[in-house]
């Protein structure tokens, strides 16, 4: 939201309270609490009329400092709130100085001006950003309006990233996003997951505490500041510090959620019956024997809406005049290796069964006057579940419950955007603050059932809305895309953006949503969805199943399912980091190559875990156009090695993809192409990739449940690679990529392969020594 009118007038009917200096102090053992009035003091007079902000600076863990400016503190403070993770208290160091005051957590510190306002936040004694003279502003409209502002500074080709998962351009600069959920496919500057943290490549994060409408100018009303406001008497936000972008994530994910870590079973290849698409058992059955028999390897069947009865949704209930024998179909089903997967929303429309039960219960949104909240949009007088509402959620979780006993396994949570504010909440919450956060009590009610009946390893849903700390409820997919390379690219930048907002897990509808793919963008997109977290193929009129587009995506599919299928044991392992510390699997260039300037803007390729890089291709020509940093960088699929530090282009068939291997990696390879969920530490290749000298490089392999199994470490010499084994009671292996030659291996045995040489160590052998 804008307020001034150019660089020396502000808005008609604006006027704006700035603090002018730091008149007094608190301090505490855990904060400090600056006093400054909106005049210049020069005498005890001053002090009369004068309105204050009171701004207190303390640190839930280090290298956090949170900064809470008020102007009228007593305004009572309505739900909901974030959840935020303040049980680690940061040791601070306050220093008082005449001219200056200190707050200090870890390396990170604000420096107080006392005379001429301003704060300069610093790592490692380096400043970062600052809020300069006048950033920090009361705000009052003509109308009655109150806003609190703040107004970061950025420096000279500092980059902004994140606030959510936007499909606008990816660096954030010169953007007003106001983080509003809505449901506007992925084509628009609406978004369904707004999330108020944003990061820079000048190494720190901003996150804004407000559930609600955050409105961020970012460098567009001022180009030299993000500018964020809220319609509140008081701003709450945090400066996230770190080493490493990669720390910064881990503390907003330390401060706000890990992402949980999905089942195993769930990054193998879902397919869905589609949208509006007539379907009942034959038709699904044909579908998963027609992948089968082709040799496909899907692990999860979908069920979208019309399992249930038209106008019906949601009622929890299949639709018997298509399946008239449920448990027994899904038994069936289950028998051919597969999870069960069905849609649900949490509306309730008129013409449901369950639509007096809530109804009569107090288990929906209501008006001020007592009503029903209803509307025809979407489905019939439908109603929306008030989850604030404990009896609704246990309710809600019944209905969920019994699908669950009689053999579903997972929910796809669909929809959640659009939440009325003319409404009234069971626990008196502000319907504008809940607007966004309702997804959060939606997703989270659905979770904690998955849990309760299929164990916490077993837990996953499939959502579109989200707000912050929704990455605890994985996996979040990018909503409506259409059936276009235009789509495809955006639909990436959406991704990445919300993989720097805290969200590890990610996925996309592979082909567009709507619309029918031509059999090329079909293949393309497939290509670009197996190296995705969690693959998809869903669509809304039409069938995905691959041979409707043409013979050849059959085989596409197939080589590309089973590759991600073999990668499982490198991608479990970036999931379980991801788990750990926050860190996402997908991972945008500038996160893992943050001092390369190349990296700031690239937003049509990724890193999937450390130490692949995916370039989709994005044209009709089959032109692959990507860079590739600094290093001898190796082709995966094809062994080539290409110097980096430059861009490149190339082309490429249907069977192929830039998938590059960073120097100084280990990639382990699974045993098994059929399934994503197997013994990844059993009869593991361990992949070597361009060590070089005096380079010590690790990788670890996990367990299904998300437990270390296997770590490999590996340092070079010159000639002799010396391999250290930990947990070895498995059969393991190593192939040296590109390599013919071995004068010796000490604790193992060699052979010459296609790849390069591969070495198999002695049994429970603890390290291998190899020269070359």
């Amino acid at each position: 939201m804008k307020f001034t009118n150019g660089q020396w007038l502000l808005k008609k009917g604006i006027n704006i309270l700035y603090p002018m200096q730091a008149f007094d102090e608190n301090i505490d053992d855990e904060s400090l609490t600056v006093y400054a009035p909106t005049s210049i003091i020069n005498d005890r007079s001053d002090t009369i009329n004068c309105p204050m902000i009171t701004i207190k600076f303390s640190s839930p863990l280090e290298n956090v400092i949170r900064v809470q400016i008020y102007h009228f503190k007593g305004v009572k403070k309505r739900s909901p709130n974030f959840e935020i993770n303040e049980k680690r208290r940061s040791k601070i160091n306050i220093t008082l100085k005449d001219e200056y005051i200190i707050f200090k957590s870890g390396e990170l510190s604000a420096k107080v001006s006392k005379n001429k306002f301003n704060i300069e936040y610093l790592y490692k004694n380096e400043v970062i950003t600052s809020s300069k003279f006048k950033s920090i502003g009361y705000i009052m409209s003509e109308n009655g309006d109150k806003f609190m502002r703040e107004q970061l500074s950025l420096g000279v080709g500092e980059c902004v990233y994140g606030l959510g998962e936007h499909f606008t351009p990816f660096v954030r600069n010169g953007q007003v996003i106001d983080t509003w959920n809505e449901d506007g496919g992925t084509s628009s500057e609406q978004a369904y997951k707004n999330i108020p943290f944003y990061i820079t490549n000048k190494g720190y994060g901003v996150f804004v505490n407000y559930p609600g409408n955050v409105s961020f100018e970012v460098a567009s009303e001022n180009t030299s500041k993000v500018q964020f406001s809220v319609p509140e008497e008081c701003l709450d936000y945090f400066i996230i510090g770190g080493d490493t972008l990669k720390d910064v994530i881990a503390n907003y994910t330390e401060l706000t959620g890990k992402p949980a870590l999905p089942p195993a079973w769930s990054f193998g290849l879902w397919l869905s019956t589609s949208f509006t698409t007539d379907y009942d058992e034959k038709t699904v059955t044909s579908f998963i024997d027609g992948m089968l028999d082709r040799r496909i390897p899907i692990r999860v069947f979908h069920f979208d809406c019309f399992w249930m009865k038209a106008f019906q949704w949601c009622d929890f209930e299949w639709d018997k005049t298509v399946f008239p024998d449920v448990r027994n179909m899904l038994a069936r089903l289950k028998d051919k290796n597969l999870k069960i997967c069905v849609w649900i929303n949490p509306y309730i429309a008129q013409k449901s069964p369950l639509f007096d039960e809530a109804m009569d219960n107090g288990y929906l949104l209501t008006k001020k006057n007592g009503d029903v909240w209803q509307w025809d949009l979407w489905q019939a007088g439908m109603g929306i579940v008030d989850f604030t509402n404990p009896f609704a959620r246990e309710w809600y979780k019944e209905k969920l419950r019994s699908l669950l006993q009689m053999g579903v396994d997972c929910f796809k949570t669909d929809f959640g955007e659009r939440i009325p504010t003319d409404v009234m909440y069971n626990d008196g919450s502000d319907p504008i603050k809940m607007h966004n956060y309702y997804t959060y009590l939606y997703n989270k009610t659905v979770q904690e059932i998955l849990i309760e009946e299929k164990g916490i390893d077993n837990a996953v849903l499939f959502g579109r809305s989200a707000t912050v700390g929704s990455q605890k409820f994985p996996v979040h997919w990018g909503g409506d895309c259409w059936a276009t390379y235009e789509s495809m690219a955006e639909s990436l930048r959406g991704g990445l953006s919300l993989c720097l907002s805290g969200f590890g897990f990610w996925s996309h509808d592979i082909g567009g949503f709507e619309n029918t793919a031509t059999p090329d963008l079909y293949k393309r997109w497939v290509a670009f969805g197996l190296l995705s977290t969690h693959s998809r193929l869903h669509g809304s009129t039409s069938y995905r199943v691959p041979w409707l587009f043409d013979e050849e995506s059959v085989d596409v599919l197939r080589f590309f399912a089973k590759l991600k299928n073999r990668l499982m044991p490198y991608i479990f392992s970036a999931a379980c980091n991801a788990a750990n510390t926050g860190i996402p699997v997908m991972r945008a260039m500038v996160l893992e190559f943050t001092d390369d300037p190349a990296c700031e803007y690239l937003d049509k390729q990724y890193m999937l875990g450390d130490s692949l890089l995916v370039a989709p291709i994005l044209n009709e020509e089959g032109i692959a156009s990507y860079y590739l940093p600094k290093g001898r960088w190796t082709n995966f699929l094809t062994g080539e090695i290409v110097e980096g530090g430059c861009f490149k282009k190339e082309e490429h068939g249907y069977f192929s993809i830039p998938l590059m291997v960073r120097p100084n990696s280990i990639i382990p390879v699974g045993n098994r192409d059929d399934v994503p969920d197997y013994d990844y530490a059993d009869n593991v290749e361990f992949h070597v990739f361009e060590i070089e000298d005096n380079t010590d490089v690790s990788t670890s392999v996990y367990n299904d449940k998300g437990q270390k199994e296997i770590e490999i470490s590996v340092i070079r010499n010159d000639n002799c690679y010396k391999f250290n084994i930990k947990n070895n009671d498995k059969k393991i292996s190593f192939i040296l990529r590109n390599h013919k030659d071995i004068k010796k291996v000490i604790n193992g045995t060699y052979e010459i392969v296609d790849l390069g040489v591969k070495i198999v160590p002695e049994f429970k052998a603890d390290n291998v020594v190899i020269f070359i």
